[in-house]
């Protein structure tokens, strides 16, 4: 079979022909992708015209297609991987990453583009031009262009040993968590207080295992989670949970604390290679934040209440635990189990009461509806378009007036080769080709909980809420209109979480409540006494929440700033003491298992979260304040920011929405830290 990547697809949208793609087409490709872009950079060096806009950036800009169009590989990898493309990205990323040094480091190329950027402002450039020109040369500037031939050596060795470490860092924690530990029961006492649907899920997981008669519990969170909130047995809750915790920490083969090390000595040395006193600093000068001191004096301002607040929700549950008898102190494994039992005293609710109003193709319905009301997109479901997984489903998005958007693919649930967690992802991002509009293919990729027999799947949630996130992610993309590759959708870190975390608003809001979820056998809407009852408790546990998600963002942010002795757990524990983080809570991710910043484009950065809620809970407020939560006015402005994100700063862009810097005010107010 020829290599489709060699000539142009057949399929719908021409979206990638997963069907016909093989491993082995993958390195043929990139290498002749590498080739090709090497001759148009050369091409590009080699013109004897003096270097102007069209000459060298638009034809840098529009260089690499064939290579770009081949790196679909890396989205596979993380969604749809296996033993033979694990072994081939091995190969594959030192490749690439000398490919990126080779472009960086091309002193005739960076003199072309440097002459363009010091002439910008005389050269009758439009304002999305010298965006571009001044992006262009920064991405020289970031990746050592001005360092002298010695050290460029130096930082493509480094950069080479970095790529590595990155990848075995992701390859050791998906075998810890998707293959290295399974909770194992064979005595039917074990699942006291598990609802039935979470017994008959792992029951059908233990059959599959060859099993049967058994039932096994995961470190997916769809398996996970709902142990540890409902399991009356103790002692398998820690078991369970400190499996969690203490993946590649075992000393073995897929250990992860020695790769750590290297990655925080490699960054550091790259860092200060190029002029920055560490690497946070190197990361946070291209953000919103600016300095790592300005994000470690924004999120101790958050940490301080949420702290306080945690300590409280810590004594209501020691209370319940004492008042049940039980002689003992709260543990981190007991933490979701009391919690439900304080929130079903608090406000008569537990997550079981809602999961039946939550089946998956009920909540993809209402994230239409909501994307429907603001923008007016359609969503059209398509058998023709060719997917990477039997599962994956694919959506056309059109316009109203039925004109395409892009295409939409949407990955559910777990399996063996599919990363932990929740992310969206481009096979193909907007650009413009000889003045025709390319459009976008964008994937949302999660893990949520699987139908068991005759039960669809039923989300929690906070699945249901992260469906909303990851589609906003996708919305992000799908309506993405810039003229150029390098700057269209190109927000800073700590923006590129509001597209994503201002739809999580209109999950919970019971006017939208009321459209999606119905119950999966009844088909009636969900009452207005649960409604009233998420309502009321929307403040419950948040203390928790915040705390985890700061705690890991403090963590991170220490080891990209301060001086580190090599000890990961040493480290992490001062860095823990110092804030005064209680021992009934780990941060959201401990060192060994915190993908987000060691292999997921995340370091020095998971403060954004916290950062983009800010600007979220601001920018809902403003539909809130309206009195419609679809303001037609505020939705287009807002489709505005999203198609246009990339040509200006992020907080210009933030304030042309809203028309005023972000308060804090609202977020803290949701949070119930005021």
């Amino acid at each position: 079979m020829s290599n489709p990547f060699f000539s142009e697809y057949k399929t719908p949208f021409q979206v990638p022909p997963f069907n016909e793609i093989k491993l082995e087409h993958f390195k043929p490709a990139m290498e002749s992708g590498i080739t090709e872009q090497i001759a148009e950079i050369k091409t590009i060096t080699e013109n004897k015209e003096a270097p102007n806009f069209e000459n060298t950036i638009l034809a840098f800009d529009n260089s690499g297609e064939l290579l770009t169009k081949s790196r679909i590989f890396s989205n596979l990898n993380s969604a749809n991987t296996n033993d033979q493309m694990q072994a081939l990205a091995r190969e594959i990323t030192p490749m690439m990453s000398a490919h990126r040094d080779n472009i960086m480091l091309n002193m005739d190329l960076f003199k072309r583009v440097k002459a363009v950027y010091e002439k910008r402002n005389s050269m009758n450039l439009n304002h999305d031009q010298v965006r571009l020109v001044e992006k262009i040369y920064k991405d020289f500037e970031r990746g050592g262009a001005n360092l002298p031939e010695g050290k460029q050596a130096q930082l493509r060795e480094l950069n080479k040993q970095l790529s590595m470490q990155t990848l075995k860092f992701g390859e050791n924690t998906l075998a810890e968590t998707n293959k290295n530990f399974k909770l194992v029961i064979d005595n039917k006492d074990d699942l006291k207080g598990l609802p039935a649907d979470v017994i008959a899920a792992a029951a059908e997981l233990a059959k599959k295992a060859g099993q049967e008669g058994k039932w096994i519990f995961t470190l997916q969170k769809p398996s996970m989670l709902p142990f540890l909130q409902y399991a009356e047995n103790r002692s398998l809750r820690e078991k369970l949970y400190k499996g969690y915790l203490n993946r590649g920490n075992y000393d073995n083969a897929f250990d992860n604390k020695q790769v750590i090390a290297n990655i925080i000595k490699l960054r550091d040395e790259r860092a200060k290679l190029l002029g920055f006193p560490n690497y946070a600093a190197y990361v946070v000068d291209e953000n919103m934040a600016k300095t790592p001191e300005n994000v470690d004096n924004f999120l101790m301002k958050l940490w301080v209440p949420a702290l306080e607040r945690a300590k409280t929700e810590r004594d209501d549950m020691q209370a319940m635990i004492n008042q049940e008898g039980g002689k003992f102190k709260l543990e981190s494994w007991d933490w979701w189990y009391y919690a439900e039992k304080v929130r079903k005293a608090k406000y008569d609710l537990d997550g079981a009461q809602l999961k039946p109003y939550f089946k998956l193709e009920n909540v993809i319905d209402g994230m239409f509806y909501v994307a429907n009301k603001l923008y007016g997109v359609k969503f059209i479901k398509r058998t023709d378009i060719p997917v990477y997984n039997d599962e994956v489903m694919a959506y056309e998005v059109q316009e109203a007036d039925g004109q395409h958007i892009g295409i939409f693919y949407m990955d559910f649930h777990p399996r063996p080769g599919k990363n932990n967690g929740a992310w969206c992802t481009t096979y193909r991002s907007q650009s413009y080709k000889d003045g025709q509009k390319i459009t976008p293919v964008v994937s949302i990729v999660c893990n949520f909980t699987r139908p068991s027999g005759d039960v669809p799947a039923l989300l929690s949630f906070e699945e249901v809420t992260t469906l909303f996130h990851e589609s906003g992610h996708a919305f992000h993309s799908l309506f993405t209109d810039g003229p150029y590759k390098r700057t269209a959708r190109d927000v800073p870190r700590d923006f590129v979480e509001l597209p994503s975390q201002i739809m999580e608003n209109w999950a919970s809001e019971p006017e939208v409540l009321r459209i999606y979820a119905k119950h999966y056998k009844t088909g009636q809407v969900i009452p207005e006494e649960l409604i009233s009852k998420l309502t009321k408790s929307a403040q419950f546990n948040q203390g928790f929440e915040t705390v985890e998600l700061l705690a890991a963002s403090l963590l991170d942010m220490d080891y990209h700033t301060n001086a580190f002795n090599g000890d990961v757990a040493a480290f992490e524990k001062a860095a823990m003491d110092k804030i005064g983080l209680i021992p009934e809570i780990a941060p959201r991710y401990r060192s060994t298992y915190f993908s987000h910043i060691f292999s997921g484009g995340y370091s020095a950065g998971y403060y954004v979260y916290t950062w983009a809620a800010v600007l979220d809970a601001d920018a809902f407020d403003a539909f809130k304040q309206s009195g419609n939560l679809f303001n037609p006015e505020l939705a287009a402005k807002f489709r505005t920011l999203l198609t246009k994100s990339g040509s200006d700063e992020g907080m210009t862009i933030y304030k042309n929405f809203r028309g005023q810097e972000p308060s804090i005010e609202p977020l803290l107010k949701r949070r119930g830290l005021n």
